[in-house]
């Protein structure tokens, strides 16, 4: 039998890129594994293409595997918030489409609930000048993505992309959540 120490929970989310997310939640600690993929669409085994063209119904997303007991569900939340844009709807920043959308995918009720829970305390707390879009719902299937969307930031850091887009949601994370890195 397994000790709570090493239980793990698993959660999928979607908040833009998925290289952003899988860059960011990779340096968390009690992060195990960061898978980016696809979510929320009604096609088995989407392809990158098929997703950016809004045919398919996905986001892109990464599922997150963690140890409850390191950190909380709470906490990788509260970073989810911090480094995306929650607010805008079917964007982040120049990235615009469906696939884009602010999204946590729940793997059990409790994960629900305490999503909904955060999103209620953060829109009354008012630090955004607009509500919260964030769906939540979920999980349905999850499809793993291409080979080479997986540790994107870490194989590519000098790419254009990363350095403009990846990189400042990485500091961000590194100097509000110094606490919570590996």
């Amino acid at each position: 039998m397994a000790t709570n120490e090493n239980r793990e929970e698993t959660i999928t989310l979607g908040g833009g890129c998925f290289w952003c997310l899988e860059a960011v939640f990779d340096e968390m600690r009690g992060v195990t594994d960061v898978l980016s993929g696809y979510a929320g669409g009604h096609m088995a085994n989407p392809t990158y293409r098929q997703v950016c063209a809004e045919v398919t119904g996905h986001a892109e997303v990464v599922q997150i595997k963690f140890n409850p007991v390191e950190v909380s569900l709470e906490e990788l939340l509260s970073v989810f918030f911090t480094i995306h844009d929650p607010t805008s709807l079917n964007r982040q920043g120049a990235d615009v489409g469906t696939q884009y959308r602010s999204a946590i995918f729940y793997h059990s009720e409790g994960q629900r609930e305490t999503a909904v829970s955060l999103i209620n305390e953060l829109n009354a707390a008012n630090i955004w000048d607009k509500p919260i879009v964030t769906e939540v719902e979920p999980i349905g299937q999850f499809f793993v993505a291409e080979e080479y969307h997986q540790n994107y930031y870490a194989n590519n850091p000098g790419q254009g992309y990363c350095r403009v887009v990846v990189a400042p949601k990485v500091a961000k994370f590194q100097q509000k959540f110094n606490h919570l890195q590996k």
